[in-house]
């Protein structure tokens, strides 16, 4: 989960050194300096009203939550003082709260005091629906969040809520400055002076920022421990592509660390025989997936909304169809030839943790299979212009994704692969700074969905998927009426879906919750609502003296920037 932004004076120079030899790039040997590189730009700063990784990267640097889970699935306090039990009394008995107490004397980067009333207004600014926050489903099931006093945060749920964490923990639960959005309600909120230039309680503060190009951070001279931080100045730039920027990296060392390596493992493997650097690969909770629409994006409603409700997809609505392009699809081509060592075939929408994944389902290449599906179906070639047809309507589809060049090819696997069942596909590769952007006023975004298929990678980002599978809910459809808001892109329903996941929300039982969890998978997959590709890797490219990057599962990259530093050899 668009863009104008394309190859600037870093592109160019990675060109030049493409053509020339590593010799020509300069190495980036000043420790107090370090240079990321974000192939996918971010434009703007405040994770709540964005879907894009690339922005959630860019603002975890200075924006911080009450907690978060570390690579051995720990959660650890950043801002909290400790973490909530019972035996601290952090978490009450009847399940239905969970008491934060947070570190004292913390002060945001402006110099102001950071206090559990900016904790209950970040609550107050995500269940706004004016606002149209991103990450508004993460506290519908909150019924109060409390102020005891300047250092103390009670929550306060609706029902019993076994998974209390998944609330201002990880990137998703970043908290915001109250002093800097109070001015700025509802629908306000995106014009917001602190989207593109944030306060934040993190180690390193904005100083500069070019929607699309580069954000540069200073250290935050009010940071709890910033005697501590290493660097005086961090540049992450963006645009270019991602072979770009490993190279930069792994082979002419002109840059110190770049993000989603989604590169063709022979090509990684190449680059890191240069000895600048070394890729840095996680198994964690994303996965590529296809997403179908279950919306016609050629009808339009009298107010103009395409993918609407009003007009279901004239085939893809029929799970028949959805089953053959499911067996249509060669997954182990796609992981093995393109990902290599870096991706999975899988069948499954949950891939992390072990123990939620599913060991139920299945998947099978075969386009006989699909073939028949689509005869049984009705689909037939009846005017021999090789493509499917019925009722006067063409199997013809547009499948969209983001630019990058492994995508593409992927794109270009599955074109052959179902125009081998009959189906005509038309694609489109949109820049990922828009495509990715959760703007409400462009359709070409992910959420807006104005094509039958797309492509992109997500996962969940702590350790309890349920909030991850509530994209697949009703409720949590993008519509004109919600300004776009809603995860649930495919506009997929499913009333036994929904039942299943708002009882596993107050589910006690840790054997039922499992239970629960598995069974929302295999419906979504015996469904064909969603088909997933590959369990891809996180991939990091670090610089050979870049020490303190460890990844995590559950939050992003630079989640613990404050520990990076290069070495002076």
């Amino acid at each position: 989960m668009p863009h104008l932004f394309r190859p600037t004076l870093l592109v160019a120079s990675l060109l030049l050194v493409a053509c020339s030899g590593a010799n020509m790039a300069p190495r980036q040997d000043d420790p107090t300096q370090l240079k990321l590189l974000y192939w996918q730009a971010p434009t703007i700063l405040n994770p709540h009203l964005s879907t894009g990784f690339k922005d959630w990267e860019a603002s975890r640097i200075t924006l911080e939550p009450l907690a978060s889970f570390d690579p051995d699935s720990e959660l650890t306090p950043i801002l909290a003082a400790e973490i909530p039990t019972l035996e601290n009394g952090g978490l009450s008995a009847d399940g239905r709260s969970v008491t934060w107490r947070l570190k004292p004397d913390l002060r945001w980067s402006d110099g102001e005091p950071f206090t559990a009333a900016d904790v209950v207004f970040t609550y107050e600014f995500l269940s706004d629906p004016a606002t149209g926050a991103t990450n508004a489903g993460n506290v519908q099931g909150i019924e109060t969040v409390e102020a005891l006093d300047e250092t103390t945060v009670k929550i306060t749920f609706k029902e019993v809520t076994p998974a209390w964490f998944g609330v201002f923990v990880g990137a998703e639960g970043v908290i915001l400055p109250r002093h800097q959005f109070i001015n700025y309600p509802g629908e306000q909120a995106r014009t917001a002076p602190a989207n593109l230039l944030p306060v934040g309680t993190g180690p390193y503060r904005v100083t500069e920022f070019r929607p699309g190009d580069v954000v540069v951070y200073e250290k935050n001279p009010h940071y709890r421990a910033v005697e501590q931080l290493a660097f005086e100045r961090l540049e992450l730039k963006g645009g270019g592509d991602a072979t770009a920027a490993a190279r930069a990296v792994l082979q002419t060392g002109e840059a110190d660390f770049a993000y989603n390596l989604q590169v063709e493992s022979k090509v990684l493997t190449e680059l890191e025989a240069a000895g600048r650097g070394q890729v840095l690969t996680n198994f964690g909770a994303l996965s590529e997936r296809l997403v179908l629409n279950f919306t016609d994006p050629n009808q339009a409603t009298p107010s103009g909304e395409r993918s609407s409700l009003a007009f279901p997809h004239p085939f893809l609505s029929d799970p028949l169809v959805r089953e053959a392009i499911a067996s249509a699809i060669d997954r182990d081509t796609i992981a093995q030839e393109l990902y290599g060592v870096t991706g999975q075939a899988t069948s499954n929408f949950v891939v992390n943790p072990p123990e939620v994944v599913s060991p139920n389902t299945r998947f099978e290449f075969d386009p006989g299979r699909a073939n028949q599906l689509l005869d049984q179906a009705g689909w037939v070639d009846s005017n021999g212009d090789g493509s499917r047809d019925k009722n006067g309507i063409e199997m013809r589809l547009l499948f969209q994704t983001s630019v990058n060049p492994l995508r593409q090819k992927t794109q270009a696997i599955i074109k052959q692969n179902l125009a081998q069942i009959g189906m005509a596909i038309d694609l489109k590769s949109i820049d990922a700074s828009v495509y990715f952007s959760g703007d409400p006023g462009n359709s070409d975004t992910v959420e807006r969905f104005t094509a039958d298929l797309q492509m992109f990678m997500t996962g969940n980002t702590n350790p309890d998927p349920l909030p991850y599978l509530r994209r697949y809910t009703c409720d949590e459809i993008p519509t004109q009426a919600n300004n776009w808001t809603g995860d649930n892109d495919s506009r997929y329903c499913n009333s036994d879906y929904d039942n299943l996941w708002a009882a596993t929300v107050i589910e006690l039982d840790p054997g039922q919750r499992q239970a629960n969890l598995i069974r929302l998978n295999d419906l979504l997959i015996e469904d064909f609502a969603v088909i997933p590709l590959v369990h891809r890797a996180e991939t990091a490219g670090i610089g050979d003296r870049l020490m303190g990057v460890t990844l995590t599962p559950w939050d992003m990259n630079t989640w613990n920037i404050a520990a990076w530093r290069k070495s002076n050899g």
